[in-house]
Formats: C-alpha cells, structure tokens, sequence
C-alpha cells in the first residue's frame, strides 16, 4: 500500500519539506499533485510524475520529476510550481500571525482528462502546515506619530538587530517577509507609506522626514540593538531605500531587491530639498503578446545613459546587498545595480556585493513562494509582466534569502561577523 510522508508537517514557509512516498511497485509512475487555497479562496496547484525505485520508493530529493509542471531533482519544486487558476494571481499572506497556508499533497495513478473516464480516488494524501511566523514571534500594530506599519519582534529578551521592511508600488502593507525576518532573529518593522490607514491613498511625493521617523521609532524600542538599522525593500520601496541609505547615517546595511538608483516618479523631499523624477520615456512601454507590460525599457534614454540623474551612492556610509533578477521586466534592474556598483568603485568604495540572477524575475520573495510572473496593480492598467522563469527563480529565492539574512547580521551584529 502507497504511503505518502512529509517532514516537518508543519514548518516556516522558508523551511524545505522531505517529501517521499514508500510502499509503491517497483518502477510504478505516480503523479504527485499539491494544493492550497489563499485566503481569497483561490486556488494554487501543481503536480509532478515520478517513477518509483525497484522497492517501490520516489523520494523527491534525489529523484527527477519525469515532468509535469517541472523536470529534474527538485525536492521543493511541487511548492514553488504552484500556478493560480486564475490568470494574474500572486500568492500574497496577509494574515501572517494566526492561520497558516494548508498545503494538501497526494499521490496518484497518472490519469488523462478524458471526458467520461472516472477519475481513481488518491492512493494516499495529507496536509502541511506552512507558517510565515515562527512560536513566540510577537506583532505589535504601530500607530505611532505619523508611523503606521507592524513591528514583529523575536521570541526572547534581546537585544536584536533592527530591519525596516519596504515594499513598493502595490502600497497597503504587506507583512510576510518582515514576519519571517522576525523568526530568523530581526527586529523587524514592515512600514507603511501609502493607501494603508490614515495615510494617504495615492502616492505623490516620498517624503523621506517620514522613513526617518520610522528609524528613529525602531531605534527607542528597549529590543532594538543599535546604534544602527538595516533595510529590506523591493521595487519602489528599494528606490527609498537607497536614498534612506544616502541620507540617514543611521542605516548601517541595505538590501536593495531589483530597485531603480534614481527617483523614478515621485519626487523626494528631504529637509526642504526636492530631488524631482528621471524624465520616463512612454514610447519604450512594451504591451507583450499576452496583453501585459513592461516597463524596463523606459529609463534608457535617460538615467541609463545620464549620471546626473543617479543618486550620490558613494555618500552612502552602511553596506549595500544589491540583489538583481536579469530577467525582471518591471525594470531594467541589473542596469541599474551595475551603475550603482560602477558609481561605488569609481568613488573608491568597496561597501557592496551584487547577487545577479539569470532567468529570476521582479519579484524575489522568501524561497518556495510561487513565481508570480504577471499581475494586477492597483494603479496600473492593464496588468504587468513581472518576468522570471520559474526553476532559475526559485534557485533565486533560495540562495538570496540566505545571502540576505547572512548580509544583515554581518553588518548589524558586528561581534559576530567573524563567525560568518
């Protein structure tokens, strides 16, 4: 009898799972299907063929998937081949604290959809838990001044290093990396800026006062080691991560995950001084055979070819993790990074490393999240090209969320950065 195993059953998102199957005949093909629903009720789901060992064993991480939704050695791969029934989905936790994602996975005869073929029940089946928020992992809503966001702090006393968490044009605020930055030991604050609360809907300027009142707010907090901070950010959110990084001796390291090094459309203000946008050029939007667009190609007349345009990168005094998807079709982005790396070298500074990720797309998440290769924005229409293929994305995630996590506690815990 079939016999489907997974270990843990319950885990953190960026935790992988051992999947095997024992029990089978030998050489017997099985289809290994998964399943969840978000918290919308939509549907994710993948499946993979395997051919079983002489004594009747498919063990996922060391046997190739003969095909399905992908091929070769991949022991996660049935989680981050998760498609949307719906075009346009993006697999988005919003509810990071109290429900986990159920994953149901089962193994099966492989069938064909043939009308009229009954289709033969699972020959065995179970459900994992998948948490973005680890045991004892607090949140604590921040309604502070003008601040608005979540602070999730790591189980214990501390002290602990402190993380700003931005994301970018999708506004609102989106909690599940700075949950999962809490349960590797980080302070974390996911602040909001725009169309969340009582800020305001539509963003028309970054004013940078406020991002520096969120350092300040994460710094007084008795947990918050000091003196200095690190930031996440994405997109929009690492544009103003850089420019926080420039502006705020506070900033001791950065992450900047595919982002622009200039202002890309609403101007920042910073203590009476507005740094207005690099002119866009809107002849360069591609709309691709599937009706989605894509924007890298708009700056090239202008911050690609025109340094006034860049941020002063080398006033900069923290470090800088650039992480690059060459295949991001939101933004030309391994462009942009290697300008800004260019800028740092021909300024004589060496407080950079650039991860670059062939076949990765815009959106570099924490690993085994499902590619989102397109979607909706709420200011944008039609929907967007996020670019990636899917296994180069996934090893992308994999290995960035280590080298991140590596990169922060190396210039935010100096007295262990011997010991990495």
């Amino acid at each position: 009898m079939a016999k489907l195993t997974a270990v843990p059953l319950s885990a953190l998102v960026d935790e992988p799972v051992h999947i095997q199957v024992t029990g089978l005949a030998p050489f017997q093909v099985v289809c290994l299907q998964a399943s969840l629903k978000d918290e919308k009720g939509n549907l994710f789901s993948s499946q993979a063929f395997y051919r079983a060992s002489e004594v009747g064993k498919v063990d996922l991480e060391c046997d190739s998937s003969l095909g399905g939704d992908y091929m070769g050695v991949h022991p996660m791969g049935l989680f981050w081949s998760l498609k949307p029934e719906k075009i346009l989905g993006r697999l988005v936790k919003i509810d990071v604290m109290n429900s986990p994602y159920q994953i149901h996975i089962k193994v099966c005869h492989p069938s064909f959809p043939i009308q009229g073929i009954v289709v033969s029940p699972p020959l065995d089946s179970l459900t994992l838990e998948r948490w973005y928020v680890a045991p004892g992992v607090k949140r604590i809503q921040v309604k502070e001044g003008r601040i608005r966001g979540a602070l999730f702090l790591p189980p214990g006393e501390g002290l602990f290093p402190g993380v700003i968490d931005l994301f970018g044009g999708a506004g609102g605020l989106m909690e599940f990396r700075a949950s999962l930055l809490a349960s590797r030991g980080f302070a974390t604050l996911a602040l909001a800026y725009w169309n969340y609360d009582d800020l305001p809907s539509q963003l028309e300027e970054v004013d940078l006062e406020y991002f520096e009142e969120g350092v300040e707010f994460l710094l007084r907090h008795p947990k918050v080691l000091g003196p200095g901070v690190g930031i996440v950010s994405v997109c929009l959110g690492a544009e103003i991560g850089l420019a926080m990084a420039i502006n705020l001796k506070q900033i001791t390291a950065t992450v900047l995950i595919n982002g622009p090094n200039f202002v890309s459309k609403n101007p920042h203000v910073y203590r009476g001084q507005v740094n207005p946008p690099v002119p866009c050029n809107e002849e360069f939007v591609i709309t691709n055979a599937l009706g989605l667009v894509e924007f890298y190609r708009t700056f090239e007349e202008t911050a690609h070819k025109d340094s006034k345009y860049c941020f002063p990168i080398e006033k900069a005094h923290g470090h800088f993790l650039f992480v690059v998807g060459e295949d991001d079709k939101n933004l030309n982005s391994k462009v942009h990074a290697n300008q800004a790396t260019a800028q740092l070298i021909k300024n004589g500074k060496k407080n950079w490393t650039l991860l670059s990720y062939p076949g990765a797309g815009h959106l570099i998440e924490p690993p085994y999240t499902p590619l989102c290769q397109a979607s909706r924005m709420p200011t944008v229409i039609p929907s967007i090209n996020w670019g990636g293929k899917v296994i180069p994305h996934a090893a992308a995630q994999e290995h960035s969320w280590k080298e991140i996590q590596k990169f922060l506690k190396q210039h935010l815990l100096p007295n262990l950065s011997s010991q990495l």
